[in-house]
């Protein structure tokens, strides 16, 4: 029977532009670029050089702590160019396509006869490996590292998000085939939301594959969270986490032998012409000019509108986590008569400063980039509390990080969160916090602690 666990606490926010679930064709460029900073923690060593000619699914550049951790180029072609910032830190590796694409054959393999061992090995060879995530410090994971238990969570549910249900229609095959092969590492928890079209399909998946059913408002669809009521994670302890996508991209290699980054994608948000979902590879340059609103400031964010990074132009290159592009108003515009003191009733507010509270059901709130606010003493509020439905005191843990007292911080749990599981409690903060920065910051504080 198929356990399901009811969230109390939590924060739906409805946000005009979801995406309609149907395909459009957008104009991406022939460069494409795989970025480093997609997989936190990772040190990275580029192995080859500009002029060079690689496969799809050959190794563009390698983790400098784990040389074996290799990350596979979506696309045949030549590089093009080794971008570099400050104190040479790589920022991308490019590479243009081939019009003929080549891949390297890693060669069919049927999950059922492979062990865990080669399973890992099959996934570091082919440059996939580096996609798995952990917990505890939430960056991209080692192969030394023996995961008590590995979480895929199915629901996304953050504002504007690209549903994973529709993601996967028609490849339900390298789903199936992905967790299958996780699953002969260690227990493999998937989560899914209420009503899921998942449930029954994931059911058959066999034996160490356990499917959780996640009941309430956003971030239910956080898989820390979901670790937190299913599994905790203690001092010591190691658990994997992987994006849903990711195990479509470790199905397709087991059955065809070949790396395919493709993904799914929701262009959404109040300035986009036609909300809908497009087809891309990791890497790939996305022109959005002909489906977004020109007139106006518009804020283009490679993610969704809590956890996604700010994009300072239009065109957009796909990260290797990233489910959606959203696209609203800057507000650096807006000229709204008496502010916050005007009794609104189209602008959303968790408090009661606005009049929309009295329509708690209301559909399509249009919101702009404006943090409406400075940065001023965090308040003890209990804000944290009533959307981050964890078994953690999210206040005290983030004065504790600002304290840089590592031992409260373990106390308090920090082994057990992601900076995405604050961007709630981020947006309600009347104190205005980058809490997701805070944390962030925390964790790499511990890890070098650590080390």
């Amino acid at each position: 029977m198929t356990k399901v666990i009811k969230l109390r606490r939590g924060l739906d926010i409805r946000l005009t532009g979801v995406a309609k679930k149907e395909k459009i064709a957008i104009s991406v460029g022939s460069v494409f670029a795989l970025q480093p900073d997609d997989f936190q923690g990772v040190k990275p060593k580029v192995v080859v050089k500009e002029g060079d000619k690689v496969k799809a699914g050959d190794a563009l550049f390698i983790n400098k702590a784990y040389p074996e951790v290799k990350f596979a180029s979506p696309v045949s072609g030549t590089v093009k160019l080794i971008e570099r910032g400050e104190r040479r830190k790589v920022l991308s590796v490019q590479v243009d396509a081939d019009k003929q694409q080549e891949y390297v054959d890693y060669g069919k393999k049927e999950v059922g006869k492979l062990s865990g061992e080669e399973v890992k090995t099959s996934l570091l060879e082919a440059g996939l490996f580096g996609y798995i995530n952990q917990l505890p410090y939430a960056i991209s994971t080692n192969p030394e590292t023996q995961p008590k238990a590995i979480f895929v969570s199915a629901l996304r549910d953050m504002p504007l998000a690209g549903d994973f249900e529709y993601e996967v229609k028609g490849q339900e095959a390298d789903f199936q085939a992905g967790l299958q092969a996780l699953s002969k590492i260690a227990k493999v928890y998937v989560s899914v939301g209420k009503d899921s079209s998942l449930t029954s399909l994931l059911e058959k998946c066999g034996q160490g594959i356990e499917v959780v059913v996640f009941d309430g408002k956003c971030p239910a669809g956080n898989v820390d969270v979901q670790i937190n009521h299913i599994d905790p994670v203690n001092k010591g302890e190691v658990v994997w986490t992987v994006d849903p996508t990711a195990v479509l991209f470790f199905g397709r290699l087991f059955n065809t032998g070949k790396v395919n980054l493709t993904r799914t994608l929701a262009i959404a948000g109040s300035e986009v012409k036609t909300p809908a979902y497009f087809d891309a590879l990791v890497g790939s340059q996305v022109n959005l000019n002909d489906n977004v609103n020109v007139n106006g400031n518009i804020r283009v964010i490679a993610g969704n509108p809590l956890t996604g990074a700010a994009q300072s132009a239009s065109t957009v290159v796909v990260g290797a986590h990233q489910s959606e592009i959203t696209v609203i108003p800057e507000g650096d515009d807006a000229d709204e008569m008496l502010g916050w003191i005007m009794p609104r009733f189209k602008q959303f507010s968790v408090s009661r400063s606005y009049f929309s509270w009295l329509f708690p059901k209301k559909e399509g709130y249009t919101l702009d980039a404006r943090v409406k606010g400075g940065e001023r003493h965090m308040i003890m509020s209990g804000e944290y509390d009533k959307v981050l439905p964890m078994d953690i005191y999210g206040e005290y843990l983030i004065k504790a990080i600002i304290a840089k007292d590592i031992d409260k911080m373990e106390a308090l749990g920090i082994y057990e969160v992601s900076p995405e599981d604050f961007a709630l409690a981020e947006f309600v903060d009347s104190s205005k916090l980058e809490l997701q920065k805070i944390v962030r910051e925390g964790l790499d504080m511990l890890r070098k602690e650590n080390e």
